[in-house]
C-alpha cells in the first residue's frame, strides 16, 4: 500500500460519515467547519462548487483546529492543483480524467477518484488506487450493488456518496468494502443560513455515532 493510500484511510477512517459541503458564503466556512469537529466530524470536503470555495478550504485550513480538510467536485488538473494550493489535503473526484490522474501522480495530496461501474473500478485499480468514492450511489445501484461488487473486486474500498442519509447510511457501512459514507445532511443549508452551528453539531454528532 502506498503512502498516500495509506494517508488517505486514515483520513477516511475518523469518522463514518465524511460532510459534503457546499459553501456559498467563504465567512460561514470557519464556523460551520466548528461545529461540526465538535460533533466528531473532523474530515470535511468543500466542493469545488461555488466561487467560495476555494477561500472556504483555505479558511477552514488555517483556522479550524481539528479539521482535516478536503476538496470535492475536481474536474481538471488545474483545479486539484489550486484546491492543494490552498491547503487540501485530500481530493475528491466524481470520476476520473487522464487529465485528473496526471496531477494526482505528481502530487503529495492523495486522490479518491469516484467510479461508478465495475469496469471504472478495474480501470482505477489498474492505475494504483484500491480506496475510491463511488458515486452517485444511490441512483448507481446503492448498497446491494456495492455488496455485488465486494467479491468479484476483493481488496477495494469505497466512500459511497449521492443519496446517503442517516436513514439508509447503515445500509452501506455495514458492508465489507465500505470505509466510510459521504452525505450532505449533516450540514442541511438552512441551518447554515441561519447560523444554527449548536444545531449541525447535533447533527454531526449523531453521524459520529454510526461508527458504534
Amino acid at each position: 500500500m502506498s503512502a498516500k493510500t495509506e494517508a488517505l484511510l486514515a483520513t477516511l477512517k475518523l469518522q463514518p460519515v465524511v460532510p459534503v459541503l457546499i459553501v456559498e458564503d467563504a465567512a460561514s466556512a470557519v464556523p460551520l467547519a466548528r461545529a461540526l469537529v465538535a460533533g466528531g466530524l473532523r474530515a470535511i470536503e468543500i466542493t469545488m462548487r461555488t466561487p467560495a470555495a476555494l477561500d472556504a478550504v483555505r479558511a477552514v485550513a488555517n483556522e479550524v483546529e481539528g479539521a482535516n480538510v478536503g476538496a470535492g467536485t475536481i474536474l481538471n488538473a488545474r483545479d486539484f492543483d489550486a484546491a492543494v494550493k490552498a491547503g487540501s489535503t485530500f481530493i475528491v473526484s466524481p470520476g476520473v480524467t487522464d487529465g485528473v490522474l496526471a496531477a494526482a501522480k505528481d502530487s503529495s495530496v492523495p486522490l479518491l477518484p469516484g467510479a461508478a461501474t465495475a469496469s471504472e473500478v478495474m480501470t482505477l485499480r489498474e492505475n494504483g488506487y484500491d480506496v475510491m468514492k463511488f458515486f452517485p450511489a444511490e441512483q448507481a445501484g446503492g448498497a446491494a450493488y456495492l455488496k455485488a461488487l465486494s467479491s468479484p473486486l476483493a481488496g477495494t474500498l469505497f466512500c459511497p456518496t449521492g443519496g446517503i442519509s442517516l436513514r439508509n447510511a447503515k445500509d452501506y457501512l455495514s458492508l465489507p468494502n465500505v470505509v466510510c459514507v459521504g452525505g450532505s445532511w449533516v450540514a442541511p443549508k438552512e441551518l447554515v443560513a441561519a447560523g444554527d452551528w449548536a444545531g449541525i453539531t447535533k447533527l454531526a454528532s449523531e453521524a459520529f455515532a454510526l461508527k458504534g
